[in-house]
């Protein structure tokens, strides 16, 4: 499953900021408004992007044709690394929730890079060791969380990226998230996120209109993750 947690996205934002800068020194700038898609599952992968400002999410199709939200990412993330190493097809879709600006590198420029510095390699060899330990704990960590722990774990980055603070403590999340986006980005089942939000609706811990969520109580939200 794709990492839902965390201010960065992908292997590549793991390496030091001096080989990031080098490697995005010559990239191509993008521009999507909200709603555009950047790039869909199956399609042919030619590089990867930085998002510099704005938010994306993470999509895919479920086999019964569903679309499914597994992440959102803020500013600094990157999304497609994994094209310029294999070269494989997309396996997700990302479409922009915000207006945003990207920078682009081709998988021959990310060669070309590498041929030049080759340490970019020895470090990308360090990140993925971090991050295959780091996954292994993030697996172990969520079979021991609650299911209330994992929605209010999904709910809350929501509101770190999409989050509007309209006073009083609240924060609305305007865009519309269904129940099967947060079982998606919780890791349980639908039902069970049903359950979650319809007793915390009637704590008035949270409220939702037409599949928009206001976090009316954010401290009771957090004390969720830890039990």
């Amino acid at each position: 499953m794709l990492e839902t947690t965390g201010d960065h996205f992908g292997i590549l934002s793991g390496l030091p900021d001096t080989l990031t800068s080098v490697l995005f020194k010559s990239a191509t700038r993008r521009r999507l408004g909200s709603g555009e898609i950047l790039f869909n599952a199956g399609d042919v992968a030619d590089g990867c992007y930085r998002l510099d400002r704005g938010v994306l999410k993470i999509n895919i199709t479920s086999p019964q044709g569903e679309e499914l939200t597994l992440a959102i990412i803020g500013p600094g993330s990157i999304v497609g690394e994994l094209a310029i190493i294999d070269g494989h097809q997309r396996s997700a879709s990302v479409i922009a929730v915000k207006d945003c600006e990207l920078s682009f590198i081709s998988r021959a420029a990310f060669e070309e890079c590498t041929t030049q510095y080759p340490e970019i390699y020895q470090s990308l060899v360090s990140v993925l060791a971090t991050r295959l330990r780091q996954t292994d704990e993030a697996m172990a960590a969520a079979t021991f969380l609650t299911v209330k722990a994992r929605v209010a774990r999904a709910l809350l980055e929501l509101a770190k990226h999409l989050g509007e603070d309209v006073g009083g403590g609240r924060i609305l999340i305007p865009q519309r998230i269904s129940h099967r986006d947060l079982a998606a980005m919780a890791g349980v089942a639908r039902e069970n996120v049903s359950r979650v939000l319809s007793k915390w609706n009637q704590q008035k811990i949270l409220s939702r209109i037409n599949s928009r969520y206001g976090l009316n109580d954010l401290a009771r939200l957090e004390r969720e993750l830890t039990g």
